[in-house]
């Protein structure tokens, strides 16, 4: 398929996306996922089943992959980005929030990374882990799994408790529903202005 199509492809099925190849490595975005006009995509990007990636987000595998599980969101204004031997991996039903930043890092299944959370490079982080709003998780570290990381450095505070695992878990599957609906009406949108443009 030459870049012009997948070009086409990807402006017909995210439409306001940039979704752009890097030295001719393109994203992989499955269909029912969801891109937000105005995010960036960029390279060596998979993204799986039913993600939601939100407005002003930049996702950038150029110089190492970059890998969103299914369900998975990643929320406005957040910056995932690697280094050339630190790849990121983000498992499923993850939860990222707004202006979070991801860097060279794996992320375990059913995570949340709170609002301005940091995590850095050569990190990982286990399931089931909260990574609270403006937490730095520095290099190096491992977040254990089920763990709750406070502050600047990050240091587990607790360990989630069954209340706590259900509220979290709950919050994908509210993503998915959410993103379908802007899904549907943004496409009905650019498809009306479409219209509009080719009968001027």
């Amino acid at each position: 398929m030459t870049s012009a199509m997948l070009r086409a492809g990807f402006a017909a099925r995210f439409p306001g996306a940039i979704i752009l190849p890097y030295q001719g490595a393109w994203p992989s975005i499955a269909v029912s996922a969801f891109v937000a006009p105005g995010a960036v995509v960029i390279g060596t990007v998979t993204i799986g089943e039913d993600v939601s990636i939100w407005f002003n987000t930049t996702i950038r595998g150029d110089i190492a992959p970059i890998t969103i599980g299914n369900r998975s969101n990643v929320q406005d204004g957040t910056l995932v980005h690697v280094n050339a031997d630190a790849p990121v991996v983000i498992g499923e039903d993850v939860t990222i929030g707004h202006t979070a930043i991801i860097h060279g890092t794996e992320i375990g299944d059913r995570v949340l990374v709170g609002m301005g959370a940091i995590v850095m490079s050569y990190s990982r982080v286990g399931a089931d882990a909260v990574i609270a709003a403006g937490a730095l998780v520095s290099e190096r570290i491992d977040v254990p799994a089920g763990s709750v990381m406070v502050g600047v450095p990050a240091k587990e505070r607790s360990r989630l408790d069954e209340g706590q695992r259900a509220h979290l878990e709950a919050i994908p599957g509210r993503y998915v529903t959410v993103s379908k609906a802007y899904k549907t009406e943004l496409g009905e949108l650019f498809a009306d202005e479409g219209e509009s443009r080719s009968g001027d």
